[in-house]
């Protein structure tokens, strides 16, 4: 296996046996190092550098957390999955984060692209399959990925998502709400080259999605300004989805599914209504809905203790155990 990206400010590598980051004794001898969480590190994956961080052993069943910012994916749930005995791998999809950025309207990507990213990940780390677990835009991602390597995904969590690509709603799929599509229609863009007027934008977005559990505008201002702090190029990592590929249509290759899976769905969701999580819930094979009640487009702490519940029963507890899929139902 070739030797991948250094970690930006650091003389840490990928090693080539291991997944786990490895630092240079001082006779330059590349030496393992097991901590319970590697720094920030770009890994060359095609034709794009991802930003990863991991959390955990590698020895362990590894679960595998795409977003639209790394940081979605807080700290202490990735420490509390690590702790249950998972290895956790979060990243920045393209032009998200400090993963590879592309000019704004021109993705040079297609959707199909950020599902195979998630299998060549998985070999850059030499992971045979993995949880893949995807929130929103991360779900799509992530579904694509299960019915194209169905033998690399030993289970799928999908969070907020729905079962078609962008555009308009199949017409048996509740569509955004009346509140999203003003935001969406009538909102004018900010000034991408203010930070604080970009930040503000992210605030209210986060404000129109929230559901009936409330809203703590101090919390998503801070996660939007880090968000957008560390996002490279942050007009691409918020407009150009709408640019991308999408592909062909995958909602009736569900049924094919055979991974474990969870459907995780906010009662409240406004952007993706509970009604999506329903359906693919219904088409998937074994599939389990556990709703999340009156939560709406987010995922906040208050979820996390019957979210990661449900998810740590979905997958087996060691890597020889992989194979057995077991499936698991929600009391």
């Amino acid at each position: 296996m070739r030797r991948h990206d250094r970690t930006s400010g650091t003389d840490e590598l990928l090693p080539r046996k291991w997944s786990l980051l490895a630092k240079r004794n001082r006779r330059g001898d590349a030496v393992p190092l097991h901590v319970q969480r590697s720094p920030e590190h770009l890994v060359t994956v095609g034709d794009a550098a991802l930003c990863v961080t991991t959390f955990g052993s590698w020895r362990q069943p590894a679960v595998l957390l795409p977003s639209t910012s790394r940081l979605f994916w807080e700290d202490e749930f990735c420490e509390r999955l690590a702790h249950a005995g998972r290895f956790v791998l979060r990243y920045d999809i393209r032009d998200t984060g400090r993963s590879t950025a592309y000019p704004t309207g021109s993705p040079g990507y297609t959707l199909r692209d950020l599902a195979s990213d998630i299998i060549g990940l998985l070999d850059v780390f030499e992971l045979p399959r993995a949880h893949l677990v995807g929130f929103s835009v991360a779900g799509w991602i992530c579904q694509l990925a299960a019915l194209d390597h169905p033998d690399r995904v030993s289970a799928l969590t999908l969070i907020n998502t729905r079962p078609t690509s962008p555009g308009p709603a199949d017409p048996d799929l509740p569509d955004h709400s009346d509140r999203i599509k003003e935001f969406l229609t009538k909102t004018p863009a900010p000034n991408w080259s203010d930070r604080a007027a970009v930040i503000d934008y992210c605030v209210e977005q986060a404000r129109i999605r929230a559901g009936a559990n409330g809203f703590d505008d101090q919390e998503a201002r801070h996660q939007a300004t880090r968000m957008v702090d560390r996002t490279t190029n942050i007009t691409s990592s918020l407009l150009n989805l709408a640019y991308v590929d999408t592909g062909d249509r995958w909602r009736r290759r569900l049924t094919n599914l055979t991974a474990p899976t969870l459907v995780a769905h906010g009662t409240d969701d406004p952007f993706f209504p509970y009604g999506n999580g329903e359906a693919m819930a219904r088409e998937i094979p074994g599939a389990t809905l556990l709703p999340l009640n009156g939560i709406g487009h987010e995922l906040p702490p208050t979820t996390w203790d019957q979210l990661l519940t449900a998810m740590l029963a979905l997958q087996p507890k060691s890597v020889t155990d992989e194979g057995a899929g077991r499936r698991a139902s929600i009391a």
